[in-house]
């Protein structure tokens, strides 16, 4: 039972959780969401399909009808759910994890994200004291293809890109299903490696936040002088970015991208969503641009909700995840690399390009997230905080998804991991030097734990 965290479900399978596990959760996801109507899709890992006819055989024996999409990207499960009005959905994806893993990502109505807090820990709690019963009514599994409707929107997002040359990593991942229908096919000015759907990531894990998960797409960009390079994550719900130098663009800067999009093109005001990890250059970049800032918890089990209950226009965060009030305050690799494909041919035709662009953005030192093997992490996380506010007066301070601290030339987050030992630690400031010093005095503070 480890793999019930924050978010969603996930481990290694037949170690943190098993086909049995499925069919509990299953079982009672129709009562834990009030609908005897499932949607369920699956991704392409060896494990999916076992995972797929367990958590079938437990939502039919529990009396409700399965809608199966089949292969799915996540973001495809999180459309059907809100535009057919479904009440619950299950996703059997891992995401970026590697390929021993898989794992269920559950959404009730309005495509809202279900969490440990709101729904995960009551089904962990029902399988580990109630019985299956099965019902006397067997639910009736019904096929659904949505392929060519969810093709057809993101395609209102697609932009004239002719005098762009783009990179595209498709990580063997689901965004291998449909990009190629979205973007066409490899030609002179778009490149494409790694686009064969294969759940086993013969060429590297799915997860873009992993340097050398990036190295193939650098040297593709490198080689045919791309203005830009894409990658998607193994479930195509995050996409990250390289410029045209090959350089690795921090994925919370792209918040500020997407708001000439938004904000300037389309001529939206208001609400605009960052994780507590965010650059404090995304928020002074937007202010401008007619965007109130709002700063949250990490993960889409809490920014799909902020953004629906601040009802934002847009939102991201520092893990490549950008939700969209226009995709039901959810999060699409595809769509957000669309929009972002938008802004840069547009830059272009001014003679600016992407480095160009960021450089506009990007004002601070950063640190990077910075992980801490630690035990003891409220205590750490206390110390940390207890130091710099003794030395130094806050300018402002949030104290939800553990700590961040606003200082006058700099800040810092602290917080730990839902599902590891560790403290993951972030800072910004205004030089390199003050940024070193106060990476070093963290490193001192935290060396007795």
């Amino acid at each position: 039972m480890g793999a019930f965290h924050a978010y969603d479900i996930r481990g290694i399978y037949n170690k943190d959780f098993d086909k049995e596990t499925v069919y509990k959760v299953g079982f009672f996801i129709p009562e834990l969401l009030g609908s005897l109507k499932v949607l369920i899709g699956r991704d392409a890992r060896e494990s999916s399909p076992e995972i797929h006819d367990a958590l079938i055989a437990g939502i039919t024996d529990a009396g409700a009808d399965v809608y199966d999409l089949g292969l799915t990207t996540t973001p495809m499960v999180y459309f059907a759910t809100g535009r057919y009005g479904f009440k619950a959905s299950v996703q059997i994806t891992a995401s970026h994890n590697p390929r021993e893993y898989n794992g269920l990502k559950v959404s009730r109505e309005n495509a809202l994200p279900v969490g440990f807090d709101n729904g995960l820990g009551t089904i962990k709690g029902w399988i580990e004291t109630r019985e299956c019963k099965v019902s006397q009514r067997k639910g009736v599994v019904h096929l659904m293809d949505i392929r060519q409707e969810y093709i057809d929107f993101q395609m209102k997002y697609k932009g004239d890109y002719s005098n762009l040359n783009i990179g595209i990593d498709v990580s063997n991942g689901m965004a291998a299903l449909i990009i190629k229908d979205i973007m066409g096919e490899g030609s002179e000015s778009l490149h494409y490696i790694f686009d064969e759907l294969d759940g086993t990531f013969p060429n590297h894990e799915a997860n873009p936040l992993i340097p050398e998960n990036v190295v193939a797409l650098r040297q593709l960009v490198k080689e045919n002088r791309c203005d830009i390079g894409v990658i998607f994550d193994g479930d195509a719900d995050r996409v990250m970015f390289v410029d045209e130098n090959s350089r690795f663009i921090s994925p919370d800067l792209m918040i500020a991208v997407l708001g000439h999009y938004f904000l300037e093109e389309k001529g939206g005001k208001g609400a605009v969503l960052q994780d507590i990890r965010s650059s404090k250059a995304v928020g002074e970049y937007l202010g401008p641009m007619g965007a109130e800032m709002h700063t949250w918890k990490v993960g889409r089990a809490f920014a799909a909700l902020k953004l629906r209950e601040i009802d934002g226009i847009f939102g991201g965060e520092l893990a490549g995840h950008y939700y969209f009030r226009d995709f039901f305050y959810s999060d699409s690799g595809i769509m957000a690399s669309l929009i972002i494909l938008d802004v840069v041919t547009k830059m272009k035709k001014e003679g600016i390009s992407l480095s160009a662009l960021i450089a506009r953005i990007e004002r601070y030192q950063n640190s990077g997230e910075m992980n801490f093997k630690i035990e003891k992490k409220a205590e750490a996380m206390d110390k940390v905080r207890d130091y710099f506010i003794s030395v130094e007066q806050p300018v402002a301070s949030y104290d939800f998804d553990g700590y961040r601290v606003e200082f006058r030339e700099w800040w810092f987050n602290i917080r730990p991991s839902n599902t590891e030992p560790y403290l993951r630690f972030i800072a910004e400031a205004s030089t390199k030097e003050l940024l070193d010093s106060k990476l070093a005095k963290l490193k001192e503070l935290l060396a007795g734990f």
